[in-house]
């Protein structure tokens, strides 16, 4: 079994599945996978995000806003501490750093990043960071907000090993593994998951983005978590079934507000 640990299932396009959510996640479910983390982009689309995947308790949901959509979508602090706070949010995010795709608006996003980490501790609820051509305010941010208290995962990680095992090491942080390991290109990628241990690690599709080897080109969805899974597998030289073990515990250590759901 598996858990797809970040997933869009909201930006989904539903025409390929009859219009109907119930008919992705039944496709996940199909392919071993036993929960997913749908996680939270503005708070525009929070509330909409919310009610379409509310009736699965399969689908867990987080709340926060994503770095490259601050600019256009500034935030109330107390609006995302109200909706944040509520039961069914197990994680705070997606939040971080972005300079490749924005490097302008640097300190908004730094503004934004800081607020996160120290709704994280007040709420006691992990982070989930985007991070990327960012590594060292990343860090700092996290250091100076004391990241340690609350956890969390750099989510579909790119960036160097250097980067994972700080992270790992002082804040006690999972990183989690996309498609994008599966792609021909990403060598550099292949030998960061070889070289961090198994029970640091998550796995995610970034769904409906980043679709995995052998469905580049599709829409991805998170039955693909599964294609993910394998990745991690081969490029350890482990089974399948111990990727697929040890990573459903950690994401349950990570976000133990989540509730397992019987097979």
């Amino acid at each position: 079994m598996y858990i797809d640990s970040h997933c869009h299932l909201d930006k989904l396009k539903l025409d390929e599945f009859d219009g109907s959510i119930a008919k992705v996640i039944a496709e996940a479910k199909q392919a071993g996978v036993q929960q997913m983390l749908c996680i939270g982009v503005t708070l525009e689309d929070f509330p909409g995000m919310r009610d379409l995947v509310r009736e699965y308790p399969e689908v867990a949901i987080s709340c926060g806003v994503h770095p490259l959509y601050i600019a256009k979508h500034p935030f109330a602090q107390q609006q995302l501490k109200e909706f944040a706070s509520s039961d069914e949010v197990v994680a705070i995010g997606e939040t971080g750093l972005d300079y490749f795709y924005d490097s302008e608006s640097k300190t908004v996003q730094q503004n934004s990043f800081a607020y996160h980490i120290e709704l994280a501790n007040e709420l006691r609820k992990p982070l989930i960071i985007h991070t990327r051509d960012a590594q060292q305010d990343t860090l700092g941010l996290l250091r100076e907000g004391h990241a340690e208290r609350c956890g969390g995962v750099l989510h579909c990680f790119t960036e160097s090993y250097e980067m994972a095992k700080e992270a790992i090491d002082e804040f006690d942080f999972y990183i989690s593994i996309s498609g994008i390991a599966s792609f021909r290109n990403a060598t550099e990628l292949r030998d960061v998951v070889k070289r961090l241990p198994l029970d640091k690690l998550l796995i995610e599709t970034d769904s409906p983005w980043l679709a995995p080897v052998p469905h580049r080109g599709k829409q991805n969805q998170p039955a693909y978590v599964a294609d993910v899974a394998k990745c991690v597998a081969d490029i350890k030289g482990i089974s399948l079934a111990e990727v697929a073990a040890t990573t459903t515990a950690n994401f349950f250590r990570l976000f133990d507000r989540v509730t397992p759901v019987s097979r």
